[in-house]
């Protein structure tokens, strides 16, 4: 019997880690941090594709979209943040709410799939925003841009999903060099950043005037012309307007690059990313 006892006692005092390792995970990770994987090139060269890092979610305070999504579909699992949090939700408000920086580095929920998405917010409240001749203006004015070299990456599938990138020289083959314009652009209040341009394509270098409303951002990638941002409507595939309450938080620092199909093939590691701050 005691035997018995012993083996019950060790069952009941490991789920009880179990338990109480989950808990804290998903405080910590509600409160302080959520980890991000880069599955896109939409905000290269700032993110790559592979790139790893933590969300700041202390920033900008919390809202139902703190809360974790969780999906495995493998396993028929789908947790979204509104089913654990959903009475934050509606008001567009936030508890200990402060206001993000034109600039940042964003991690938000898309305001129709609730997919969680990055990119650098480049239009505040008030606002006005246009793209003429792929320059970005803010409240009627352009903003400063410097020659930033040529972006030279291997034309091949990048990352889980496989996707070969764009270039500005036309079809190349595997392995050959894949080109794009880099320029260095500068938002009011001084936040400067690479942009990526491969040509002029007349939905995303040459738009209307966008009036950000109050309450709500407009984002953009850093990769111009390969990022459906708030210069096109959910219903044509991408984001529009984002809702303060939809901000999970700022990316500040990439802690792990891969550049490979897994992160565990060591060989693609990238060592010159590893806790590279993001600007």
């Amino acid at each position: 019997m005691a035997k018995e006892g012993g083996i019950g006692g060790a069952i009941w005092e490991t789920v009880k880690t179990i338990f109480w390792a989950l808990l804290i995970a998903g405080v910590f990770r509600t409160v302080f941090y959520q980890p991000f994987w880069i599955p896109s090139g939409s905000m290269k060269d700032t993110l790559l594709i592979g790139d790893f890092l933590f969300v700041n979610k202390m920033a900008y305070g919390y809202s139902y979209a703190s809360c974790p999504t969780i999906r495995l579909a493998r396993f028929g699992i789908e947790v979204d943040a509104k089913d654990i949090c959903g009475f934050l939700d509606g008001d567009n408000t936030r508890f200990l709410g402060r206001q993000p920086t034109r600039g940042d580095v964003v991690v938000f929920r898309h305001p129709a799939t609730g997919q969680d998405y990055i990119k650098r917010l480049v239009g505040m409240p008030g606002d006005t925003v246009q793209m003429k001749d792929s320059v970005l203006y803010i409240n009627g004015e352009p903003v400063k841009l410097e020659d930033g070299g040529t972006f030279v990456e291997t034309y091949e599938r990048q990352g889980p999903e496989g996707r070969p990138p764009r270039c500005e020289n036309g079809a190349v083959g595997p392995g050959a060099d894949c080109l794009k314009s880099r320029q260095i652009e500068t938002l009011p209040g001084g936040v400067s950043h690479d942009i990526l341009n491969i040509g002029t394509y007349r939905n995303s270098d040459e738009t209307g005037v966008f009036h950000v409303p109050e309450g709500q951002y407009f984002m953009m990638g850093d990769n111009r012309d390969n990022s459906l941002d708030s210069r096109f409507a959910p219903a044509a595939g991408g984001v529009g307007f984002v809702p303060f309450e939809n901000l999970i938080g700022r990316a500040d620092r990439i802690m792990f690059s891969s550049a490979g199909r897994s992160m565990l093939f060591f060989w693609t590691w990238r060592s010159d990313r590893f806790f590279k701050g993001i600007t």
